[in-house]
């Protein structure tokens, strides 16, 4: 049996799926009343299942008619969403969020297997975390190098 926040998040990835655009505008209250949860399960899921490195972008607008949109970024339409991306996670990244970008770049098949697994690779180091001082830093660097070059090619 699925657990709530796999049933809100497939709810919401088909409304994304059925809608006429590339995103949603939801509600906290009403999807939270819909799935008769607190408003903080519906936070967790968007927060943890509709991710930058997992394909989408969320916006969020407060106020009494407030609203969250998420935003599925389409990578074979979007020809900057790899720059957008880049720009993004700027000097820092996480190995985390470095191998969500690699496994939704590998889905939409902008990388290879081959590249998915050198990229992923060469993002793994906590190895070397002695020598390095700021491993964040240094795998963005090295992250935005190589969709750099894969890009050219």
């Amino acid at each position: 049996m699925r657990n709530i926040s796999d049933i809100i998040e497939h709810y919401i990835k088909q409304m994304l799926k059925s809608g006429p655009s590339n995103f949603v505008e939801i509600q906290r209250n009403e999807l939270a009343d819909r799935f008769h949860c607190v408003p903080s399960q519906i936070n967790y899921v968007i927060s943890t299942r509709f991710t930058l490195e997992k394909g989408y972008v969320v916006e969020s607008k407060r106020g009494g008619g407030g609203y969250i949109r998420i935003r599925r970024l389409d990578l074979n339409t979007d020809a900057k969403v790899i720059e957008t991306i880049l720009n993004l996670f700027g000097s820092r990244i996480s190995q985390r969020e470095a191998i969500g970008i690699i496994h939704r770049l590998l889905e939409e098949e902008i990388l290879t297997p081959r590249e998915a697994r050198m990229l992923e690779a060469a993002m793994l180091l906590e190895e070397l975390r002695p020598t390095i001082p700021e491993p964040d830093t240094l795998r963005a660097s090295l992250l935005s190098a190589m969709f750099r070059a894969i890009l050219k090619g």
